[in-house]
């Protein structure tokens, strides 16, 4: 246990530090456990899932206390918004990862519409009628074109 209060410590501090400077995102969204590691994190905001202040950032981009995130993640094609409350460059336990942003009301709202209507949508799975075609339904596939090719052909000379 001492261990683990003393990471927190070394944390909350180094929170403490950062809040005057800025912090990279890519850095910060790791440090938040938004991520698992920083490539991860990388690669999201190159893909357009991460926009600090409502504008398409760079992983070099400096984060400061105040800014606004909008982060999407998973499966869920809403954004997260998030306040950032603290900076930290070292990833921590969660209780300290927690403090350092705060979700608006709005998103969390949001969110928890999405996930009550989530078993009620549509399944993209389930349109599929059936799977691949067999041997034989590909040959017979070959052999109705062959012949509807061959009927469409003998139409147009007449």
């Amino acid at each position: 246990m001492k261990s683990h209060q003393a990471t927190a410590q070394r944390a909350a501090e180094a929170a403490r530090t950062q809040d005057s400077a800025g912090v990279r995102l890519d850095k910060w969204l790791w440090a938040a456990r938004f991520y698992k590691t920083r490539s991860v994190a990388g690669e999201a905001i190159e893909k357009g899932r991460v926009m600090v202040n409502d504008q398409l950032a760079k992983a070099s981009r400096t984060v400061r206390v105040g800014d606004t995130l909008a982060v999407r993640q998973g499966d869920c094609p809403l954004a997260r918004r998030i306040v950032v409350k603290g900076l930290s460059e070292t990833r921590g336990p969660a209780p300290v990862a927690q403090q350092l942003y705060e979700e608006t009301e709005e998103s969390r709202a949001a969110i928890a519409a999405w996930t009550a209507a989530r078993p009620y949508q549509a399944d993209p799975a389930q349109s599929i009628e059936q799977g691949r075609p067999t041997k034989s339904d590909r040959r017979q596939l070959v052999a109705w074109q062959r012949w509807s090719v061959s009927l469409d052909d003998e139409s147009d000379k007449g």
